[in-house]
């Protein structure tokens, strides 16, 4: 396991970012109302230039290392429609295609690791299926996670804030720091489920109990921030995307077992990072208006019995 100096200047310490926050919100963005005539066909853009002025106004520029590659197709392809989503799956490439889109901007990996390694999947019948899928249809995948992560304040964190009506509870105009009043777990779980649009959460702690200061980690920070973050700020609860069973889980098991008042609520790393890919169709709006773009969301990947 990575330490916590290891997630220094990375979206995974999130830590070094919160110091940074202010309280600058985000604003959904309508569905797209698609019509055959909004690119303009006098101006020629690139997958290139898009993600080069995206980069631009990123605060440190051009990451040296970074898992924001293409996955498929060409920087010098000319963008035709661009679709914003959390996984480039199968369904939202098909949708893609349906909508004579080719620019797919992706939040998380499109083949199953988080730097993307292709190697160990050569001649695996589910990757090669989306391979030809994307090669076939001409469509280029640029994944913005670091990018994004890198803002400040973190969009997608700003995005469930506003989801929740949290945007003005920021502790110290830290976004990861929320201050309820008059809560108890059972409340936040009952508001998270209706608004973020989570059928079931997974949870550890007493319904019953007060829940006032809340610590929200989007995405699959790990562990070792997940408790780093814990002991430095005493929440009540921490609300998290997901995690490991054997670890923060254990954790916080534990820390109540010697009375800390501490629980836990698992989002779910699709729901806690959606809004990513809403953020980045707002931009796409404001600096490419002429060129069709909608948020095609990806789904949640798994189900409850």
């Amino acid at each position: 396991m990575k330490d916590f100096q290891a997630f220094k200047n990375t979206r995974r310490n999130f830590l070094s970012n919160m110091a940074m926050a202010t309280t600058a919100q985000i604003v959904a963005a309508p569905l797209f109302a698609r019509t055959a005539n909004r690119i303009d066909k006098t101006s020629i853009v690139t997958v290139g230039q898009i993600i080069d002025q995206f980069i631009s106004e990123v605060p440190g520029g051009k990451l040296k290392e970074t898992v924001d590659t293409l996955k498929s197709g060409s920087l010098n392809m000319a963008v035709k429609g661009i679709v914003t989503t959390m996984f480039a799956t199968v369904e939202v490439i098909k949708k893609t295609i349906a909508l004579g889109a080719n620019f797919i901007i992706a939040h998380e990996p499109t083949f199953y690791s988080h730097q993307d390694n292709t190697d160990w999947l050569e001649q695996d019948p589910t990757f090669e299926y989306k391979k030809a899928l994307l090669k076939d249809n001409n469509i280029t995948v640029w994944r913005c996670h670091d990018y994004i992560h890198k803002m400040t304040p973190d969009p997608v964190t700003l995005g469930v804030l506003k989801k929740m009506n949290w945007e003005h509870k920021m502790i110290n105009n830290n976004p990861n720091l929320i201050q309820l009043s008059h809560q108890t777990l059972k409340d936040i779980i009952f508001s998270l489920k209706s608004k973020m649009g989570v059928d079931e959460l997974r949870y550890h702690g007493t319904l019953t109990e007060s829940t006032n200061k809340v610590l929200f980690i989007p995405g699959a920070a790990g562990s070792t921030t997940h408790i780093a973050a814990i002991k430095a700020f005493k929440p009540d609860v921490l609300i998290c995307g997901e995690v490991e069973e054997w670890t923060t889980v254990e954790y916080i098991r534990d820390s109540r077992a010697r009375g800390e008042k501490i629980s836990l609520i698992l989002l779910g790393h699709i729901a806690s990072e959606e809004p990513s890919a809403t953020f980045m169709l707002e931009w796409v709006k404001e600096k490419y208006p002429s060129i069709s773009s909608k948020h095609i969301s990806a789904g949640n990947s798994l189900s409850f019995l």
